[in-house]
């Protein structure tokens, strides 16, 4: 239950993170190939013209931190969906009432 909860998690915030900050990485690519120059952008002060391959570079490693995300979210629900990693658990590891190996429960009955 675990992983899914991981999984789901990691895969909203995957789409999250694409959603809203995805529109700004995506001018790099119209910029470069309508116009063949990039600018960068800012509040105060007026264009910036710089080197389309580093706007290309930013939107590069954006896109891959999206494709982890997602991905650590997909195998998080593959691994959660299987469901059987939880019930390997050697008899002298269980704890609790319903052991008979338990060294608490011998004599003990309810």
């Amino acid at each position: 239950m675990r992983f899914i909860l991981i999984g789901v998690g990691l895969t909203f915030a995957g789409f999250l993170v694409l959603g809203v900050m995805g529109g700004e990485y995506q001018a790099a690519t119209f910029e470069e190939n309508e116009f063949g120059t990039c600018y960068e952008y800012f509040e105060d002060k007026p264009p910036q013209k710089i080197n389309c391959s580093f706007k290309v570079m930013d939107q590069t490693v954006f896109f891959a931190l999206v494709i982890g995300l997602l991905g650590a979210g997909v195998v998080a629900l593959v691994k959660g969906a299987r469901g059987d990693w939880d019930s390997k658990v050697r008899p002298e590891d269980i704890v609790g009432p319903g052991n008979s190996q338990n060294e608490d429960s011998e004599g003990k009955q309810d």
